[in-house]
């Protein structure tokens, strides 16, 4: 009996200090992200980096050590494209377009290059690589539109993408960081066009290669939380 009460007594004082460590090696961002956005797909031009339109949101950060980050945002972003800007000449010809916006949920670990800690000043700006897990909400031609109609009913959807990046972020100012990212989206939808193999009318491209849309801007993220317990504040 004795013996079971110690390995609780001790279990529990493992298990305080293991939550005391990490609260204290904890530092939390929270910030602001603006840019561009644009969509790569069935219309349009075909370059990977093209913003064509405004996407902004709001970022969160938790700094596990001076190498890994883990993240979450929010991002609203206007998607469009149009074949009058297309270098290809059969999508010029054919003078489609789109207008749609989407709304993304993502959540991924940012992977520094080099140590990253704003408590040391030898250590305030690095590289680094980005992998997240994202859903999205946008509009397509909804399945109640008769075959043969050109006017066409409307509704949301949800899907997922696989999104990965790279940036580069520095200190700015006392407790303040900025970084400049670009992030790619592959999702696993060709639609994002209002694209409807259901639809003669909207039924063009091909149908086996799946939609993208790239996100290119700049954060502003303000630091809080106890410096970490692997920093000696300067």
């Amino acid at each position: 009996m004795l013996a079971i009460l110690f390995m609780r007594k001790f279990v529990l004082f493992v298990a305080i200090v293991f939550i005391t460590m990490i609260s204290k090696a904890q530092i939390n961002e929270v910030g602001l992200f603006v840019g561009g956005s644009n969509y790569i797909g069935d219309i349009g031009p075909e370059y990977y980096i093209n913003p064509n339109n405004i996407m902004g949101g709001v970022i969160y950060k938790w700094n596990m050590n001076p190498r890994i980050a883990f993240r979450g945002t929010f991002t609203y972003a206007e998607i469009s494209s149009d074949d009058a800007d297309a270098t290809n000449k059969a999508r010029f010809n054919r003078g489609m377009r789109f207008t749609n916006s989407i709304k993304e949920l993502a959540f991924g670990v940012e992977f520094n290059y080099f140590e990253y800690n704003l408590n040391d000043y030898r250590k305030t700006k690095t590289p680094y690589l980005l992998v997240e897990f994202a859903a999205f909400n946008y509009n397509v031609v909804s399945s109640e539109t008769y075959p043969g109609s050109q006017q066409y009913n409307y509704e949301s959807k949800t899907a997922y993408a696989i999104p990965f990046g790279i940036g580069y972020k520095t200190k700015l100012v006392n407790n303040f960081a900025i970084a400049f990212e670009i992030r790619a989206r592959y999702t696993f939808v060709d639609d994002i066009d209002y694209n409807n193999q259901e639809i003669d009318s909207l039924t063009f491209g091909n149908p086996d290669s799946n939609d993208w849309y790239m996100l290119t801007g700049i954060s502003l993220v303000y630091s809080f939380g106890r410096p970490p317990c692997y920093a000696t504040p300067y």
